[in-house]
């Protein structure tokens, strides 16, 4: 309620949303001005395949690298023997799939709400009147940090809603099918299906940065620095990734995992890594964050 009352809040909502349209406009005026031919999908796929064959006749391949590009040779495959053209990049289906950059809006507002949740009580004064009440610390804390959850949740639906509808307005429906292998035959992927698992998983980025955020602004009580350490690490994780990247320790660092959407694409960093040792990674900093923050809150001398 509290959340809901402040004039920022819509505001915020009301940007998620002029962002993501004028992304999406954006887009189509490129894809419009834009006068190169497209080369045939057949030659695309047949350069893509030969690229394919040529990296699992490399003998430094982890086991999970050389899973995951067979995978892809057999969807190569399938395509040119069955003649299968793929999605057209800038059709109203990839916009839909493509849903992993309104994670990336919305992360930068989920923090703000997040390292203003508890610091501003201190800031305005207003903690001493909350902690007065018959209802436990943790309780507190607790009811604060489901709040920026739900409200990170919400941002993703309502960037999904819009891009949608944006979708539907400025792009043509493409021709092409999404495929992946299944471990035992090659399926067709659905829109729908695939848009919001993409979602999904960059959910995750917006989880663990809003939880790290939650936990400075409890910590240290001061909203502008939770929010620029945790911009700080949003956007400079993957440049330390880089960095690291030859080194064994890369693979126990939370911005290697906080973009889960890794897993979908061909782009990755780090190899070597799954999908469930990073949800164990994130798991396992997630209750160091929360630990230090529902510490901190409960134990702290709340002086007149």
């Amino acid at each position: 309620m509290k959340l809901w009352s402040k004039k920022a809040t819509w505001i915020m909502t009301g940007l998620l949303v002029v962002a993501i349209l004028g992304m999406l406009g954006l887009t189509k005026w490129i894809d419009t001005m834009s006068n190169y031919d497209e080369p045939d999908w057949k030659t695309s796929v047949q350069g893509e395949l030969t690229m394919t064959k040529e990296q699992l006749g490399t003998t430094t391949l982890v086991d999970s690298e050389r899973e995951r590009l067979e995978d892809k040779e057999k969807v190569l495959e399938y395509r040119l023997a069955n003649s299968i053209e793929p999605l057209t990049g800038n059709s109203r289906e990839s916009m839909i799939m493509n849903s992993g950059g309104i994670g990336s809006i919305a992360v930068l507002l989920t923090v703000i709400v997040a390292a203003g949740i508890v610091a501003s009580e201190f800031t305005q004064g207003t903690i001493k009147m909350l902690l007065s009440r018959p209802v436990k610390r943790w309780k507190i804390l607790t009811s604060k940090y489901v709040t920026v959850i739900l409200f990170g949740i919400l941002l993703m639906l309502i960037g999904f809603i819009v891009s949608i509808f944006g979708a539907y307005l400025f792009f043509q429906s493409g021709q092409g099918q999404e495929l992946v292998w299944s471990g035992k035959e090659v399926l067709e992927v659905s829109v729908w299906g695939k848009g919001l698992y993409i979602l999904l998983l960059s959910f995750g980025n917006v989880f663990v940065t809003a939880t790290f955020a939650f936990m400075i602004g409890s910590v240290f009580r001061s909203s502008s620095l939770a929010i620029g350490l945790s911009l700080f690490i949003y956007f400079m994780g993957s440049t330390l990734v880089m960095l690291l990247a030859k080194y064994e320790v890369v693979k126990y660092i939370v911005f290697t995992h906080m973009d889960l959407t890794i897993y979908e694409t061909d782009f990755r960093i780090v190899e070597g890594i799954t999908m469930s040792f990073s949800l164990a990674v994130l798991a396992v900093y997630i209750v160091i964050f929360l630990i230090i923050s529902y510490t901190t809150f409960i134990k702290r001398d709340i002086t007149a």
